[in-house]
């Protein structure tokens, strides 16, 4: 199966405002994300897809290719649908969805995911990591909990799996999964998940990924031993991926 890595990256984030423009280690943080991926070596061909002629004109010096999509899509993964629809694009049977504010993202999150479809397991893909159980306190960070066979049962904001008795908490120390936000889709998949309306989970939890779920789409979860690095949502993130960065390839 040919993959195409899609790359949202939407100008007008309300949180930290032009987001895909502010810089990491000099370049703009999307221009970091599709390095990123293209370092990983998963996909055919990887593309920016963005709703602003600012950020394309901005990405393209730097040997990226993007994909100018409609200002009104709601999400991301309506943007990557737009983009995956297009004629120039039918050619790729998996599509692989790496959100712009992600330039750590992991191999091994991307190459789980996009296996789960590329496999012929499942016809949509995620990936999540093990985590301390104090996430579950943590309404900002996403947990997932999955059947034997790796298929996402629910995800949720809330403490899931819950700890009725204690007497058991030895089984849920090992349960705890830290939703990664990469997502695979087989082309099928990715045009039904879009044209299915809101559902309610989805619109309770803020979560996107419950709607397919709830229209009895399976989705693979990838489980991955590492604990994700925070994407970029606010200037304090900002500051600590640029010391990440450092970190990460050495400082001068």
């Amino acid at each position: 199966m040919k993959t195409l890595a899609v790359i949202p990256a939407r100008l007008g984030a309300s949180r930290l405002p032009r987001k895909p423009l502010r810089l990491l280690a000099g370049l703009p943080l999307v221009v970091r994300v599709w390095q990123r991926v293209q370092s990983l070596n998963v996909a055919d061909r990887c593309v920016i897809a963005t709703d602003s002629d600012e950020v394309a004109a901005a990405v393209r010096p730097h040997g990226a290719e993007a994909v100018l999509t409609s200002p009104a899509h709601p999400s991301g993964t309506d943007r990557v649908a737009e983009v995956a629809s297009r004629r120039e694009f039918r050619e790729f049977d998996a599509i692989l969805n790496v959100q712009g504010d992600e330039p750590f993202v992991s191999v091994a999150a991307v190459r789980g995911a996009v296996g789960q479809v590329t496999s012929g397991t499942f016809s949509l893909g995620t990936a999540a990591a093990r985590a301390p159980e104090e996430i579950l306190d943590e309404p900002s960070v996403v947990k997932v909990v999955a059947a034997d066979d790796g298929r996402a049962m629910y995800f949720s904001r809330a403490a899931i799996p819950f700890l009725r008795d204690a007497a058991e908490a030895h089984l849920r120390s090992t349960r705890v999964w830290q939703h990664i936000g990469v997502y695979a889709y087989a082309r099928d998949a990715l045009a039904r998940w879009v044209s299915l309306p809101p559902h309610p989970l989805e619109q309770i939890e803020r979560l996107e990924q419950l709607r397919p779920l709830a229209a009895g789409l399976a989705m693979g979860v990838a489980f991955v031993d590492e604990r994700p690095i925070v994407g970029v949502d606010t200037l304090d993130d900002l500051t600590r991926a640029n010391a990440d960065w450092k970190d990460l390839n050495g400082r001068s």
